[in-house]
């Protein structure tokens, strides 16, 4: 589990892709002062498992799954990325609960400044636009960011001074794909309202019932 609270910025040295997965290779500082074979990492908002690290870096691997849901496949060496580490229990949480398992992707459409903001609209697929509320959080490339406005194939995230100097978002152009992680609790409501729909659809009798464990 993590917080979007990004705490550096670290640079690809190495992507070795094979035919569905991958190996990176990251060279990092400050995310290595305790780091441990195994621990969990967040690369741009993408939970990878540490399988070897030295003081320079660290290395993971990443699955097919991982490949076809996030921006990794089109990092390059000397690329960067945002780094956090997962939460430990007893620590503030200054964005939200962030669970590092990406919903999918989104491209960057429009960047523009408003006063010291940075004002950035993301195209998105509708399974992912429909947990998003204005107000409401997200994660972007690992960073946890208030929603600023919805419409129907997009939405607007605003950066204030800070996030832009200490993460990767700002420098991001148009038409650049960002990893997208939706609200957990949003998901969980969704995912609820779409069961009790399918179920509201259904014949309640005396099979359907026994199929669903509430009879023996």
């Amino acid at each position: 589990m993590f917080t979007g609270i990004i705490e550096e910025m670290g640079t690809v040295k190495s992507l070795s892709v094979r035919s569905e997965s991958a190996r990176i290779q990251i060279e990092a500082r400050k995310v290595l002062a305790d780091v441990r074979h195994g621990d969990s990492m967040a690369v741009n908002g993408v939970c990878l498992t540490v399988t070897a690290f030295s003081p320079q870096g660290f290395t993971a691997d990443v699955m097919p799954e991982t490949l076809r849901k996030t921006n990794l496949v089109e990092l390059s060496p000397g690329q960067k990325v945002n780094l956090e580490r997962a939460l430990a229990l007893g620590g503030r949480i200054g964005g939200h609960l962030v669970s590092g398992h990406v919903d999918g992707t989104g491209r960057i459409r429009d960047r523009r400044l408003e006063e010291n903001a940075v004002v950035l609209w993301i195209s998105a697929s509708l399974e992912i636009l429909r947990v998003i509320v204005p107000k409401g959080s997200i994660a972007v490339d690992g960073i946890s960011l208030t929603v600023a406005d919805v419409a129907h194939d997009a939405f607007s995230v605003s950066l204030v001074p800070h996030t832009a100097a200490q993460t990767t978002l700002a420098s991001k152009g148009h038409g650049e794909i960002v990893n997208l992680e939706n609200d957990l609790i949003g998901k969980y409501v969704d995912r609820l309202l779409t069961i009790n729909q399918e179920l509201a659809k259904k014949e309640i009798n005396i099979d359907f019932l026994k199929a669903n464990g509430f009879l023996q």
